[in-house]
């Protein structure tokens, strides 16, 4: 009984279920609502270029309402992260939620292209089922913020794979809502897809009850907010909840926030030191979000309708089980970054599912295209959560928002001009050439960014407990350094 209690501790230390648990409940509503925002951009990613063509919309016109869409999605996002820390990141998430209810409304009503644009562009919508909206840089940083190093991989690890459950949920729903919708008398396959939109403009709903909850300790100047606690405490009651032993200390220096002329600096600055490491990672993330623009989900699902006329339930189990697969496989991404480092783990999982995107076209069969969908959306995911640990591990803690935010912007931006690529490609009849050149990016990707940064050394701006002390383990770490670490942490 001894031996199996500890096989099961074992257990749920190695898949950071401890991690987790120990993140508290701002980590897991940050969680949650990721998770139900992904389940809406699952519902989404299976029938939004579906929609647009039943609305007669050409090939063009779908690429370039994508490309627009993660336009507004880039805008949004940079203007949203550089002010969060200072606005507050609770109120931003929650605007966030607010615009993407906005979207949901105007695409469960409207059918005008200019309309729909203009609620992509100026809400949140996901034009991809990708996450470039502006809430993903903002929980990145908050989850880091909320963690050490020691548990940091881990529960960035579960951030992705509940995202992946989530997409995997909206995608099966979306498809049995459309086919069921439409054997309803009276309702055609457009009154269907109207259907599901209301179902994205509920999570949203839901998400702005969940960003309610979160407490203070998510903004990045809790230590402020006490302080200016403490400071009306006196005001109000004439005395004051700071101990004898803070009296004694030296006063602190003056706040850097307010300028010489008095205003404050609502935009967070990035230091010389980070941009010339980020400069190199934003150049890589243009290659592979370029690429991953090009054959995002709702467009391999649009090929694959094309090429094999499936049914949308069809279609929707197809990604629903995509998705599964890729919870499964992103579990594991915390345990592979201990034994293998950060960079090790984006690499060796990201390389196979480039390759799948390569070959893609080459089957013309659905049993062996469909394999290759699952190969690609099986590893996928596996490095987002140590691309964001590795972020977070090299710059300094004040500047991750801003350089996260500004990630997603470059990200976002390299992709808005992949889906009107293979729109151009896609109406003059050479789809399939999209995916070649896509997967062909992507492994330039994971060779750049195994050259670059295997090397590169992690938490030199971490707190002295977490950074000095453990000689900053290097991206490559072996298994013995990283527990080592981790160990001096707990």
């Amino acid at each position: 009984m001894a031996s199996v209690v500890r096989n099961i501790y074992w257990l749920y230390r190695e898949l950071g279920l401890k991690s987790l648990r120990d993140t508290g409940p701002d980590g897991w509503l940050i969680i949650l609502t990721r998770s139900t925002r992904m389940l809406a951009y699952g519902t989404n990613s299976l029938i939004l270029a579906l929609f647009f063509s039943a609305l007669e919309f050409s090939d063009f016109h779908i690429g370039l309402f994508m490309t627009l869409t993660l336009l507004g999605d880039m805008l949004l996002s940079l203007l949203l992260t550089l002010v969060a820390d200072r606005v507050g990141r609770r109120r931003v998430l929650f605007l966030g939620s607010f615009l993407m209810v906005l979207s949901g409304v105007a695409f469960a009503i409207f059918e005008n292209f200019w309309i729909l644009l203009l609620a992509a562009v100026v809400g949140v919508i996901s034009a991809t089922g990708s996450d470039f909206g502006p809430f993903r840089a903002i929980e990145e940083s908050t989850i880091s913020h909320l963690t050490s190093p020691a548990t940091r991989a881990d529960v960035l690890a579960w951030y992705v794979t509940t995202a992946s459950l989530g997409s995997a949920i909206g995608t099966e729903i979306s498809g049995r809502v459309v086919d069921s919708l439409q054997k309803k008398s009276g309702w055609t396959l457009i009154d269907a897809y109207h259907g599901v939109f209301w179902i994205y403009t509920g999570t949203g709903a839901l998400n702005m009850v969940l960003t309610l909850f979160l407490s203070a300790k998510c903004e990045s100047n809790v230590k402020e907010i006490l302080k200016t606690t403490e400071e009306a405490d006196v005001l109000l009651n004439g005395s004051s909840t700071i101990s004898q032993e803070d009296e004694s200390e030296e006063p602190a220096p003056p706040r850097t926030e307010v300028s010489k002329t008095g205003s404050r600096r609502y935009f967070a600055r990035i230091s010389r030191e980070t941009r010339s490491t980020m400069y190199k990672l934003w150049f890589l993330f243009i290659i592979d979000t370029l690429a991953d623009g090009m054959v995002g989900y709702s467009l391999t699902v649009y090929y694959m309708d094309q090429k094999f006329t499936l049914s949308k339930s069809t279609l929707g189990d197809i990604t629903s089980i995509s998705y599964f697969l890729s919870s499964c496989f992103t579990v594991a991404a915390g345990p592979l970054s201990r034994r293998l480092g950060l960079i090790n783990t984006m690499v060796f999982t990201h390389l196979p599912s480039s390759a799948a995107v390569l070959l893609f076209p080459a089957p013309s069969g659905i049993f062996f295209t469909v394999a290759l969908f699952f190969l690609r959306t099986s590893l996928n995911n596996m490095d987002q959560a140590p691309r964001a640990a590795f972020i977070a591990a090299v710059v300094k803690p004040e500047e991750r928002t801003a350089v996260m935010g500004i990630t997603s912007m470059v990200k976002t931006l390299a992709a808005t001009a992949g889906p009107t690529i293979t729109g151009l490609l896609a109406g003059n009849g050479q789809f399939w050439i999209a995916f070649v050149v896509a997967g062909a990016l992507r492994i330039c990707y994971d060779l750049g960014l195994f050259i670059m940064f295997i090397n590169m050394k992690l938490y030199q701006h971490e707190d002295d407990d977490t950074g000095k002390e453990h000689g900053h383990p290097r991206a490559n770490s072996s298994s013995t350094e990283l527990e080592e670490c981790n160990l001096d942490v707990q």
